[in-house]
């Protein structure tokens, strides 16, 4: 039976791509460039600094400066734009209603994960989250999701990982707990499940449970 699930927030939880595209399309606007949006979203479907380096390397511009009118842009948009995904809140809620655990392993700030979580009324199903502050190694290393095993006791064999990118995914399978995809994006790893619909994951999570309660 799964109880405890860590999730990935951008792209996982809430859809931040459209707002971090625009972002990024606003800074470059102000130096007077412009790219296409697939594009621009393909690279920060990597990771948003992927994305940060790769168009101010492509445009010249200083990668600092670019940043910063990024963060900018980005902060102008708010986070009551980025909602969280269609069905994931009846997920944290149904986790929660069993007696298990949500938690978050982001590469995001806490003051712009709280700034989602506070938006959209989610913070209450979250125990636990680490963050850029916390100054674990990037995922795909498993350090942040290790510390979080261990800071509260979990069973490894009852956890499961929910996460739009390989690097998630391969950050679990690192720390030994299951693996969930998100999302339809092209990708290598082999997670133990994929959705594209939070319905589904919820009613797997449904299923876990009635089997564990009818095997005791």
């Amino acid at each position: 039976m799964i109880k405890y699930l860590i999730w990935d927030a951008g792209g996982t939880l809430f859809d931040t791509y459209p707002a971090v595209v625009e972002a990024c399309q606003a800074a470059l606007g102000g130096f007077g460039k412009e790219a296409p949006s697939e594009w621009v979203m393909a690279l920060c479907k990597q990771t948003t600094a992927y994305g940060i380096h790769t168009l101010a390397k492509t445009f010249s511009l200083d990668e600092e400066t670019f940043q910063q009118h990024f963060k900018r842009s980005y902060a102008d948009i708010g986070a009551q734009c980025q909602p969280p995904f269609p069905g994931v809140e009846a997920v944290c809620r149904y986790v929660c209603e069993m007696g298990g655990q949500n938690f978050i392993v982001t590469h995001r700030s806490r003051p712009s994960l709280e700034a989602l979580l506070t938006a959209h009324r989610m913070a209450q199903y979250f125990t636990d989250f680490i963050t850029q502050e916390d100054a674990y190694p990037r995922k795909p290393d498993p350090a942040a999701i290790e510390a979080l095993l261990v800071r509260h006791a979990l069973d490894r064999s009852r956890c499961l990982l929910v996460g739009d990118r390989d690097l998630d995914i391969v950050a679990g399978q690192r720390a030994g707990i299951h693996t969930c995809f998100f999302g339809s994006e092209p990708h290598e790893t082999q997670p133990d499940l994929e959705i594209t619909d939070y319905t589904v994951l919820l009613h797997w999570l449904q299923a876990q449970n009635v089997d564990a309660h009818s095997s005791v």
